[in-house]
């Protein structure tokens, strides 16, 4: 099946509307041309660095001005990363993804603390993934000097309805840092949330914006959001899996070689929804009784659903060889003390600030 990058919101909403059973059988039979449909990714999210966050992202428990009882920490030591890592090996995961609740990269000591714990996971022969907020060229080139194998960085949602969840940055910035990811040999994972108050349509024109980059991202998390008390979107009614396994379904058949990610949410669901993903085109989920903040299941249980489904874990560097790490001494790409200006749109989000008042009235 030849990749498309024209797709129309018409044409994905077309889709995603098709009766159930046609749209799952679609989306199995292109999942079954690209993928091994029985192999799966287990991927560990560790949060280096919690709380905190600047931004007002409706959805979010890092946020620093929401009162949610997150426990904050400072970055993690290498070392620290490093046996986290070491455990999330032994338990079947081939990839870390490491999250840091910042809006954008600075270049500092942080940093090179983070570009060492890069290089220190590749060495162990396991997939990089960073999340960071906005990066610049020069710092995308650091990470994949130190050996980094992907970088995530969500669109959300569609354009038009991320101005309705978040007001502290712009749609642009995220296809920007994309854009600078892309100039780079480092992967691209960039997905969304669905069950913020959004429509279809704005599930469709998600979708839109990732299928017509050019190539597609390589990963795609599909999360349903999980309404934490203290944020803007606590009282959001939680998807059904109907919605979450056509979304999934869509996503396979619009990005046919991407690996469709089943990501937060899961605690929702039951066994029987989640094989319905998975047969629907989800090839990776994240392992761990975490997502950064949010619940998620114990490994043993996915462990134990693999069994059930006769599904194997996807063995590190299937899709792309391993990257070549480039010690700190070596490094091209230096320190340039670089201070971006991302956008900062000027309108403000009516729930966002009622969730703001109801924190200072906590914690006052």
């Amino acid at each position: 099946m030849e990749i498309r990058y024209n797709w129309t919101k018409e044409e994905i909403l077309e889709i995603y509307n098709k009766p159930f059973m046609d749209l799952l059988y679609e989306a199995a039979s292109v999942h079954r041309q690209h993928h091994d449909q029985n192999t799966v990714q287990v991927s560990t999210l560790l949060s280096i660095k919690t709380g905190g966050c600047p931004e007002d992202c409706g959805y979010c428990p890092q946020a620093a001005r929401y009162h949610t009882n997150i426990e904050g920490n400072d970055l993690m030591s290498v070392n620290q990363v490093k046996a986290q890592a070491l455990r999330a090996k032994a338990s079947g995961s081939s990839r870390v993804c490491m999250g840091a609740a910042w809006r954008n990269v600075k270049d500092g000591a942080e940093f090179d603390s983070v570009l060492e714990m890069v290089r220190t996971i590749n060495k162990l022969d396991m997939e990089v993934c960073c999340t960071l907020g906005m990066i610049t060229e020069n710092q995308a080139q650091r990470l994949a000097e130190a050996g980094l194998y992907a970088y995530n960085h969500n669109l959300d949602s569609s354009e038009e309805y991320y101005k309705e969840v978040i007001s502290t940055r712009g749609y642009q910035d995220r296809l920007d840092t994309i854009g600078n990811v892309r100039k780079t040999n480092v992967t691209v994972c960039s997905g969304g949330i669905i069950g913020m108050g959004e429509s279809i349509s704005d599930r469709a024109g998600m979708l839109v914006a990732l299928a017509t980059l050019n190539p597609q991202p390589e990963s795609v998390p599909i999360n349903a959001l999980v309404p934490v008390e203290g944020t803007p979107l606590e009282e959001q009614e939680q998807v059904s899996i109907w919605e979450m396994v056509r979304m999934v379904a869509t996503t396979r058949i619009v990005m046919p070689h991407t690996q469709v990610r089943l990501s937060a949410g899961r605690t929702q669901m039951s066994r029987e929804g989640q094989a319905m993903c998975f047969f629907a085109g989800a090839n990776s989920i994240f392992a761990g009784d975490k997502l950064l903040t949010t619940p998620n299941p114990d490994v043993n249980e996915d462990m134990e659903m693999f069994k059930q489904l006769g599904l194997q874990p996807q063995k590190p560097f299937v899709k792309k060889a391993q990257p070549e790490t480039v010690s700190a001494e070596e490094s091209k790409f230096q320190n340039l003390g670089e201070k971006p200006k991302w956008t900062r749109p000027g309108h403000s989000i009516e729930r966002n600030l009622e969730a703001q008042k109801k924190a200072r009235t906590r914690m006052g």
